[in-house]
This record gives C-alpha cells, sequence and structure tokens, in this order.
C-alpha cells in the first residue's frame, strides 16, 4: 500500500529504520495470516458482475468477524477497506458499484490491523477467461516479486531488491511503475525504508536483521508512466496500458527473510492455481 504518495506527503513518520526482534515478527505473522486468508475468501467472489464495493463490505465484514480492523478505511480521508485496482489501474482503485467484467484483471490490496500490528498484501485476480497477454504480465508481476525476495538478507540493500525486479521486468518488455513503492511497517503502517522496485546494486540503505517492510512491484505491460485521476487516488497508466502488482509484507533474517503474508491455502498467485 502506498498511500502517502498519492497524497504528495512524505511517507515516513520516522526516518530511523526499526529493527525488531521474535516479539515483533510473531506479531507480524499473526497480522500477515488474518490478511492473507482474508484475500483468499475474497477470491472466491471474484466474478463477472460482482462489483467491487460487494468485495469492500466483505473485507470490512471479515476483519469484524476476527477483532481486526482494515487499515485503509478512513486512513488520510480514505473511506474504504481494500483498494480495487482494475486493468489499467496501477493502484488505488476505489470501490464502487460497477460489476466486474469477463476478462478483466483486478488488483486488490488489504492491510488488516491485528493488535496493533499491520499485515499488508496485494494479489491479482482474473475475472472469468483473461486475454493471455494479461495472464502472461501476472506471471511476470508475481516472478517479479518473488525475485525481489530472493534479493532479500542481511548485508545487501534496498538497490539489491529494485535491481533484481528491474532487470527481469525490462528483460521481459515490460516497464516498471517508479511514482511508488514499497515500504516500512510494523505498528505503523508506513514507515522507513522506502523500498524502490529498479535501481542498482549496492545502492540504497543497508538490510539488516529485523527490518519489516513491503516489497510490492507494479509492472506495466506498456510504458511506466502514470497520473492520479482527480478523486487524489486513483492511479492509471498513462498509455492506458495493463498495469499488475502484487505485494508481500516480509522480515529481514541473517540468511534471508520470513514472509508474512503468505497464502494458508497456496493462494498466493491465484492465477496459477488454474
Amino acid at each position: 500500500m502506498t498511500f502517502d504518495e498519492t497524497l504528495g506527503r512524505s511517507r515516513m513518520r520516522d526516518p530511523v529504520i526499526k529493527l525488531h526482534g521474535a516479539e515483533a515478527f510473531a506479531a507480524m505473522h499473526k497480522a500477515g495470516r488474518l490478511t492473507a486468508a482474508g484475500l483468499d475468501m475474497l477470491g472466491d467472489y471474484v466474478k463477472p458482475g460482482v462489483t467491487t464495493q460487494r468485495l469492500d463490505d466483505l473485507a470490512f465484514q471479515f476483519a469484524m468477524d476476527n477483532g481486526a480492523y482494515p487499515a485503509t478505511l478512513f486512513y488520510r480521508g480514505y473511506t474504504k477497506s481494500i483498494c480495487t485496482s482494475i486493468n489499467h489501474v496501477v493502484c488505488h482503485g476505489i470501490p464502487d458499484d460497477k460489476p466486474l467484467r469477463e476478462g478483466d484483471v483486478l488488483n486488490i490490496d488489504y492491510t488488516l490491523i491485528v493488535d496493533g500490528w499491520h499485515g499488508d498484501s496485494s494479489r491479482m485476480y482474473g475475472v472469468g477467461e483473461i486475454s493471455r497477454k494479461a495472464e502472461r504480465l501476472i506471471d511476470i508481476t508475481y516472478e517479479s516479486l518473488l525475485r525481489g525476495i530472493k534479493a532479500v538478507r542481511a548485508g545487501a540493500t534496498t538497490g539489491d531488491i529494485g535491481f533484481a525486479i528491474q532487470r527481469y521486468a525490462e528483460g521481459e518488455r515490460c516497464s516498471v511503475v517508479r511514482d511508488f513503492c514499497g515500504h516500512g511497517v510494523g505498528q505503523v503502517f508506513h514507515d522507513a525504508p522506502n523500498i524502490l522496485h529498479y535501481g542498482s546494486p549496492g545502492e540504497g540503505p543497508q538490510l539488516k536483521t529485523g527490518m519489516i517492510f513491503t516489497i510490492e512491484p507494479m509492472i506495466n505491460l506498456g510504458k511506466s508512466g502514470v497520473k492520479v485521476l482527480s478523486d487524489g487516488w486513483t492511479a492509471v497508466t498513462r498509455d492506458r496500458s495493463l498495469s499488475a502488482q502484487f505485494e508481500h509484507t516480509i522480515g529481514v533474517t541473517e540468511t534471508g527473510c520470513e514472509i508474512f503474508t503468505l497464502s494458508p491455502t497456496g493462494r498466493d498467485n491465484p492465477l496459477a492455481l488454474r
């Protein structure tokens, strides 16, 4: 989730990068698992004719039923429990009463606050049968996320993450959105460090054991340019090309990382199970 950049404000409440211990990692696993379970549930309802407002209602009720709270609800004036970004919408699409159509591709971005800790994740879903080019973009975007995660370990840098994503996505003739990025997260929704999805090896802050942040590449079939619509939230591709995004929240360890937002049913990339 990348709200503060949409608003043109600083995304970080505290420029100091926090290092967390075992108790925090356990709390983030709890928040992340619940968020992932919520995305599993929502995926069952992604069908032609269903409105994104219906998905938002389900997301809110899921949070209430599980003693959690949607982090986006009333965050800086946003009034929904999820973001629903369709086709050429890059991020921060606002749920409404327009029905989903056969062939749409949809990103659902969901963050739940559980006992004060934020589990932040997003996935791509196909609405009915989707085009081969949409399938290819989604596969490339998911692989981009995995390659970014694979670059994470204590002693690496944030630039190593961005480089791994950029090299793969551009090698597949897609573009990486530069206007939005991943971010530190924990008891604060948006915190240091920023995680760019492009860059050079060795650049940026060094990763240290205990850091917690999101990796959430947005990949376009066309050019990387985006614009924000007049609602102040919805970001779209300037050339109206398809866009896709996946997001996990992770914690840095000595040998790699722990992924807090893995699907309990293995549906981290729902299209892979079709």
